[in-house]
C-alpha cells in the first residue's frame, strides 16, 4: 500500500469518527442558520432591543424567528449575571420541539443552556439561559416573582394566534415594564397585526420591524368548484399529490381527531391501489390528545421509499417545523372552542379558518425547496367567506381560571383591566360568580384566605383545585390526588381499530358503577400496585403507558404543591380509610355547578341551581356512564360536537349532597 493510499484511508477513517462528524454537522447547522431570512436582520433587531422596551417582530413562517431570536440575544449578552431569556408558545408541543431544535443548534442537552417548561414537566436547570415555555407557565411563575426579575427578555411568540393566556400575558407585561425599565418584551407575530400590539403598549416605547421573505416560494392552488365533502376531497388530494407530484412529504390540516382518524384509515385502506413504483404512504396523526411520544413521531426521518403524510389539527399551524414537508393540504376549516355562560356548555364549533391562519398553514411548505399549498376551497370563498383573523380566545372562553390567576397577582378590578381585546361582560360575570360559589372570592371580589390563595397556587382548573383542597377535611386526600393526576393527562384507555372487542373487555375490568372518577382511580391503583408500572402490563390491558407514567409523575408534583401549602399529605392511598361516598361527596364540593339529572330516555337535563334542567346532554361514549342509569350526577366537562352535547368525567351522586356541600348554590323551592 502506498503512503498516499494510507493517508487517504486514515482521512476517511477520521471522517467517520463521531467527533469529526459532529463538527461537520455543526458546520451544516451554521450554514442553515445563515440562510434563514432573519439572519440578514440580526443587527437591526439587536439594536432595537437595546434601545426600545417593546419590539414587535413581524416575520413570515419559516423566517427563523422562533429558533434564532433567543440565540441572537444569548450571544449579545442578555443572559449575563445569570439572567434568562423566556420564549413563550401557545402550545406545549411547540415549546418542547423548538427547545430540542435550539439545544441541537447550540450543541447542548435539553435542560442545560436551553430548556423548556410546560405544565407538570420542567426540563430546566441552574445553567438554563434560554427557556421555552407555554404562556400559562410564565404567568404561573409570576405568582412567585411578579416582576419576573430573573428574566432580561420576554419573547411572546405566535402572538397573532391570540390565545387566551397570550392575551392575559400581554396585559400583565404592560404593567410589569412600567416597574422594570430594564426588561425587554419582544412580540413575535406572523401577520400584520403589529399596529394593534404597538398601540396597546404605546408608540413611545414600541418599535416595529418586519422580516420579509421565507426560504422558498409556495404556490397556492384553489378548487374551481366548492367541495361537497372536504374530508373526501382531502383523501383524493392526498393520493393525487402522491401520484403526480415529485418526492416530498405532505402536511394535511383537518379540524379534529375523528376526521384525522378517518383519513389515516382511508390512506391505509387504499394504499394497495397505489402503483409500487410510486412508493408507499406513511400516515401519521397529530392532535393534542396524542401522547408526546406519538406527537414526536412526525419529526422522525421519512423511511426510504416512503412519503410521509402528517394529518393534523391546527396544532401544526405555528412553530412546529417538520423538515421534508413540501406539500400542504388545507381543508379551510378549524374547530374552535366557544363557551356559553348561560348553559355552561363549551362547544367545539367547526368554522372557516382565517386568512391569517391559512397563511400560516401554507407557510409550512417550502422549507427545504419550493412547495405547494392545495386549498380545498375556491378563490371566491377566500375573498368572500374567509375572515381576516380568528376571534380572540378571550372573547369565547371560560375565564374562571385566568381571572383567578389575575386576582392572585393583585389585579382586582377585572372590569376595567386594560386589554388588547375586551372580553364580553357575560363571560367575566360568569367566571366571578363561579369563583365566588367555590369560595375563592369573598363578597368584595377579593381572594379568600387561605382557600382562594391556595386554589390559585395549584396548577389545576378551579373546580378540581377546590376538590383537592377539600379532600383534607373529607379524609380522602390520597384518593383525590390520584383522581386529579389522572384527569390531568390524556385518555389512559386506547381502543385499536383492529381489536375493539378485546380492548373493551379489558377496560370493563376497571369500571365501577359509581362512575368515571373512581374508575380512573382503579386504573391507577392497578397500574402502580399489580402492574408495578410496567409498560408490558399496560399494553396487554390496552392502557396508555405514557399517560399512566405521566400521571404517576403529576401525582407526586401535586403532592409537593400541597406540602408547600402546609397541608398534610398521606404517604399513600392505603394510609387512609376511604369510602366511595366520601370521595363522591368531595367531588360535589367542587363540581356542584356541573350537575345533571337523568331523563326517561337516558339523556340528562342540566341543573343550574334548580331541579328541572332545560339543556339536554348525553353521556359521552368514552364514559363509564354511557348506557348506564343514574338519577343525579356531577361531571367534569361538557362539550358540543356535531350538534349534540356530551358530558365526560361523570360520577353518581345523591341529591341531598348538593344541599349539604353547596348550600349557597342550591335551594329547594316548595311548590304551591
Amino acid at each position: 500500500m502506498s503512503q498516499g493510499q494510507a493517508s487517504a484511508d486514515a482521512f476517511f477513517e477520521l471522517l467517520q469518527s463521531s467527533s469529526l462528524s459532529a463538527q461537520f454537522q455543526r458546520a451544516s447547522i451554521k450554514q442553515q442558520q445563515r440562510l434563514l431570512p432573519i439572519f440578514q436582520h440580526r443587527d437591526s433587531i439587536l439594536y432595537l432591543v437595546e434601545t426600545s422596551q417593546v419590539v414587535v417582530l413581524i416575520g413570515h413562517t419559516g423566517s427563523g424567528k422562533s429558533t434564532q431570536l433567543p440565540q441572537y440575544l444569548y450571544e449579545a449578552g442578555w443572559t449575563a449575571d445569570k439572567q434568562c431569556i423566556a420564549c413563550t408558545q401557545p402550545r406545549r408541543v411547540a415549546a418542547t420541539s423548538i427547545a430540542r431544535r435550539v439545544a441541537q443548534e447550540m450543541d447542548c442537552e435539553v435542560g442545560q443552556a436551553v430548556g423548556y417548561s410546560i405544565r407538570f414537566e420542567d426540563v430546566t436547570s441552574e445553567s438554563t439561559r434560554i427557556k421555552y415555555m407555554t404562556d400559562g407557565m410564565l404567568l404561573r411563575e409570576m405568582l412567585r416573582d411578579p416582576l419576573l426579575s430573573r428574566y432580561s427578555v420576554i419573547i411572546v411568540d405566535e402572538a397573532h394566534e391570540r390565545s387566551l393566556y397570550t392575551d392575559i400575558l400581554l396585559t400583565v407585561l404592560k404593567k410589569v415594564i412600567k416597574r422594570r425599565k430594564n426588561l425587554r418584551v419582544i412580540i413575535s407575530s406572523a401577520t400584520l397585526q403589529a399596529e394593534s400590539f404597538a398601540s396597546f403598549f404605546g408608540a413611545d416605547t414600541t418599535k416595529i420591524i418586519s422580516i420579509e421573505g421565507r426560504m422558498y416560494p409556495v404556490d397556492i392552488l384553489y378548487l374551481c368548484e366548492p367541495a361537497e365533502n372536504y374530508v373526501e376531497t382531502t383523501i383524493r388530494t392526498i393520493f393525487n399529490v402522491h401520484l403526480q407530484e415529485p418526492a416530498g412529504d405532505i402536511l394535511v390540516f383537518l379540524t379534529g381527531r375523528e376526521e384525522i382518524t378517518r383519513v389515516c384509515q382511508a390512506v391505509a385502506d387504499r394504499a394497495d391501489t397505489v402503483p409500487e413504483e410510486s412508493g408507499r404512504l406513511l400516515a401519521l396523526p397529530l392532535y393534542a390528545g396524542l401522547t408526546q411520544a406519538d406527537q414526536m413521531r412526525i419529526f422522525e426521518s421519512t423511511p426510504e421509499g416512503m412519503r410521509k403524510v402528517i394529518i393534523s389539527t391546527n396544532i401544526a399551524e405555528a412553530s412546529v417545523t417538520v423538515d421534508g414537508v413540501v406539500y400542504v393540504i388545507d381543508c379551510g376549516y378549524v374547530k374552535l372552542r366557544a363557551y356559553d355562560p348561560t348553559t355552561k356548555i363549551e362547544s367545539l364549533v367547526v368554522t372557516p379558518t382565517s386568512k391569517a391562519a391559512a397563511t400560516q398553514r401554507a407557510g409550512r411548505a417550502g422549507r427545504t425547496r419550493p412547495g405547494k399549498c392545495f386549498r380545498l376551497y375556491t378563490s371566491k370563498a377566500w375573498d368572500d367567506i374567509i375572515p381576516d383573523v380568528t376571534v380572540p380566545e378571550i372573547q369565547r372562553a371560560n375565564l374562571a381560571s385566568p381571572i383567578l390567576q389575575l386576582k392572585s397577582l393583585g389585579i382586582e378590578n377585572i372590569a376595567r383591566l386594560d386589554m388588547i381585546s375586551e372580553p364580553p361582560v357575560e363571560l367575566v360575570i360568569d367566571a366571578l360568580e363561579l369563583l365566588y360559589a367555590l369560595g375563592a372570592l369573598d363578597d368584595y371580589g377579593k381572594l379568600t384566605k387561605p382557600l382562594g390563595e391556595r386554589m390559585a397556587e395549584l396548577p389545576l382548573p378551579p373546580m378540581m383545585a377546590k376538590v383537592l383542597l377539600q379532600s383534607e377535611s373529607s379524609h380522602c386526600m390520597g384518593t383525590i390526588l390520584t383522581i386529579a393526576a389522572m384527569m390531568s393527562v390524556e385518555n389512559v384507555f386506547y381502543v385499536p381499530d383492529n381489536d375493539k372487542v378485546s380492548a373493551e373487555m379489558e377496560h370493563m375490568k376497571f369500571r365501577v358503577e359509581e362512575g368515571d372518577h373512581l374508575t380512573l382511580y382503579n386504573v391507577y391503583q392497578a397500574f402502580t400496585l399489580r402492574g408495578n408500572q410496567s409498560p408490558k402490563w399496560a399494553h396487554s390491558r390496552f392502557l396508555n403507558y405514557k399517560a399512566l407514567a405521566r400521571a404517576v409523575s403529576v401525582r407526586k408534583q401535586l403532592a409537593r404543591y400541597l406540602e408547600v401549602l402546609g397541608m398534610s399529605v398521606p404517604p399513600s392511598d392505603l394510609a387512609e380509610i376511604v369510602t366511595s361516598e366520601s370521595v363522591r361527596r368531595c367531588l360535589v364540593s367542587g363540581y356542584f355547578a356541573n350537575v345533571a339529572r337523568m331523563n326517561a330516555d337516558g339523556s340528562f337535563g342540566l341543573v343550574n341551581g334548580g331541579e328541572n334542567g332545560s339543556t339536554v346532554v348525553w353521556a359521552h361514549p368514552n364514559s363509564t356512564m354511557f348506557n348506564a342509569t343514574a338519577d343525579w350526577v356531577v361531571y367534569s366537562e361538557s362539550v358540543e360536537m356535531d350538534g349534540k352535547v356530551y358530558i365526560l368525567g361523570i360520577t353518581r351522586i345523591e341529591r341531598d349532597w348538593l344541599l349539604e356541600e353547596a348550600r349557597e348554590y342550591y335551594r329547594v323551592e316548595k311548590r304551591r
